[in-house]
């Protein structure tokens, strides 16, 4: 299926590893001019070079933290009207609440909330002056089900999500999609970190945090990298223009609600 998006500009925020890194690699593929950001020098110089690999388009690298003024300005000022924006960042640690600080909040509420509120704000002009946008939040399962130790992450998350998709409902009509991402057991340096934080909290070898990974999934299974970026290319798409203001589980079939 040609997704219609080649030659397109995409900003993609965290994109050097994971989760980020899939979708840079299933947008490259279609020919969408790409940039890619990490904090790391040297784990985004090699995210830069294997994305290149397999290129249609166009790829650049910025190193920058998008969680501060510089880092976001930097980003813009190499790609300062994309028609493509993917809102990721690593979440919080899980935490039992009442081990977190006022520091902890703060820090989740500038990642997770306030960095792509204002990266969707720097962006949005050109997308509707062009009548094209396509705006994608890697959010987390905890949206839609919170669970205990992740108070932070729910919190700032479902805060986005809310915020934007109320902004959906203004920019449909330019031909602007605003969608979420909510992963939950993809195979990635994330669940590794998860797994330790469980061996920690529960007292688990890496093996048995690993294995109840993978039956708290009802595919009995850990999702793809490939599978995620594939979803996060298609939302991307011309296909994908009347889908918007939505929340999409990528978790094997275990969300448990209708809506």
């Amino acid at each position: 299926m040609d997704l219609g998006i080649s030659g397109k500009r995409a900003l993609l925020c965290a994109s050097n590893a994971g989760l980020g890194l899939a979708c840079a690699k299933a947008v490259a593929a279609e020919g969408v001019d790409i940039v890619i950001n990490g904090r790391d020098p040297e784990k985004t110089a090699a995210a830069e070079a294997e994305v290149k690999s397999m290129a249609k388009g166009k790829v650049l690298a910025v190193q920058a933290d998008v969680t501060t003024d510089e880092g976001r300005a930097a980003l813009l000022s190499i790609c300062p009207r994309p028609d493509i924006l993917l809102n990721n960042n690593a979440g919080p640690a899980p935490k039992c609440f009442m081990e977190t600080v006022r520091s902890d909040w703060e820090s989740t509420y500038q990642s997770n909330y306030l960095a792509p509120i204002l990266l969707v704000h720097a962006v949005l002009p050109g997308m509707i002056e062009r009548g094209f946008g396509r705006i994608v939040n890697i959010t987390s399962a905890m949206v839609t089900m919170p669970r205990p130790h992740h108070t932070m992450s729910a919190g700032a998350r479902a805060g986005l999500t809310a915020s934007l998709k109320a902004l959906s409902l203004e920019v449909a009509r330019h031909n602007i999609t605003i969608n979420n991402l909510l992963p939950e057991r993809i195979d990635s340096p994330r669940q590794v970190e998860m797994a330790h934080a469980a061996m920690k909290r529960e007292g688990l070898t890496f093996e048995e945090a690993r294995a109840a990974q993978v039956q708290s999934i009802a595919a009995k299974r850990l999702g793809r990298l490939d599978e995620f970026g594939a979803m996060f290319a298609f939302l991307c798409s011309d296909h994908a223009g009347y889908i918007s203001g939505s929340n999409l589980h990528l978790d094997g079939g275990s969300y448990p609600g209708l809506v």
